[in-house]
């Protein structure tokens, strides 16, 4: 029997379009810039963030390292937010790698971070201070829920940053569901920062791979360090083909996973113990907790869970991240919200 898995997005499969592209894309070797489908899939990305070039790289955690180390030398710093992933879940790749500092402010329940702790972060130029070279941002941002940063927020940010001279990467992992939450072009929401890193083999579907897109000489520069990191893939066409459907293709159908993530919302809403914690979802991420009156622990109730062929994500004690994505259907949220709702009206 088929999982319905809700752990994330990145647990998509390739579709059957994916698969028969990958089979037949032409291929050549991407280190020597000679591979057709990887510069198709470059071109693309490019154009749809509002940038000149694009880099293809094996991961968002590895397009983001790319660009902070292309964007900062050793001792620089970068601002960034608390619940970032960057700063959360990238291993700390930025300090152990790029010997780059991190100034950490706090995110806001929106997940922006306030212009004033942004322009109170930017350092003067004293011999005792790192130098801030950069302003890190998410859309959309995972840890505050899922939700989406405004056009009108990333220009102001990055209005701020480039007045004091520093530069704006954007982590926009899910930049296409913001995009598609907002219903606007993605890149009313990238045009403002220099660089962006975006996923396609979250929601988008594709089975490995984001970009890293900014201008020409930034992409220059990032190849250079991509290869640094191991991160020069060769014949790179066949992971590409399926990247350019995830675009062309995949991009459109994230207001399907929005729907049904607000679907699985109203169905955990109603039940007994069970507090939404961000509300209703803007995007395709549901987090909810439990009571303490309930005896079972998130641990305890995955586990039953997984015995009705159900995952769902951990993040605490007493709380949990659903994801939906393509492969997940109205008859799977139906069913996890009344197994959950089964599990939980069994005492102990």
């Amino acid at each position: 029997m088929d999982y319905i898995d809700l752990r994330s997005d990145t647990v998509t499969h390739p579709t059957p379009e994916m698969l028969q592209a990958m089979l037949g894309a032409p291929l050549g070797d991407d280190v020597y810039e000679e591979d057709p489908t990887v510069n198709r899939l470059q071109e693309l990305a490019a154009e749809r963030m509002g940038k000149e070039a694009g880099l293809f790289v094996a991961s968002g955690t590895m397009g983001n390292l790319v660009a902070i180390l292309t964007h900062c030398g050793r001792g620089d710093e970068i601002i960034l937010g608390n619940l970032s992933h960057t700063f959360l879940f990238e291993a700390g790749g930025t300090a152990a790698l790029g010997g780059v500092h991190s100034y950490v402010l706090p995110n806001q329940a929106d997940g922006s971070l306030l212009l004033d702790d942004i322009r109170d972060a930017i350092r003067s130029d004293n011999v005792h201070y790192p130098t801030s070279r950069l302003l890190c941002l998410e859309n959309t941002h995972n840890r505050c829920g899922g939700v989406v940063l405004s056009p009108e927020y990333t220009q102001a940010a990055a209005a701020l940053a480039h007045e004091n001279g520093l530069k704006v990467h954007l982590d926009g992992a899910r930049v296409f569901n913001a995009a598609a939450a907002l219903a606007i072009p993605v890149s009313a929401l990238t045009l403002p920062v220099d660089s962006v890193t975006f996923c396609l083999s979250k929601a988008l579907c594709a089975p490995v791979g984001s970009v890293l897109c900014g201008t020409a000489d930034f992409i220059r520069k990032a190849r250079h360090i991509r290869k640094q990191l191991g991160g020069g893939m060769r014949q790179a066409g066949v992971l590409a083909a399926a990247g350019i459907i995830a675009i062309e293709k995949m991009a459109d159908l994230l207001p399907e996973d929005h729907h049904r993530a607000r679907m699985l919302a109203e169905g955990l809403g109603a039940i007994p113990g069970v507090r939404l914690d961000f509300g209703l979802p803007v995007s395709n991420m549901v987090f909810f907790s439990l009571d303490p009156a309930l005896p079972l622990s998130a641990k305890q109730v995955a586990e039953r869970l997984e015995m009705s062929f159900i995952k769902v994500g951990v993040t605490g004690n007493r709380s949990f991240r659903l994801v939906t994505h393509y492969w997940i259907k109205d008859t799977d949220i139906q069913k996890t919200v009344d197994t959950i709702k089964e599990v939980l009206s069994v005492q102990g």
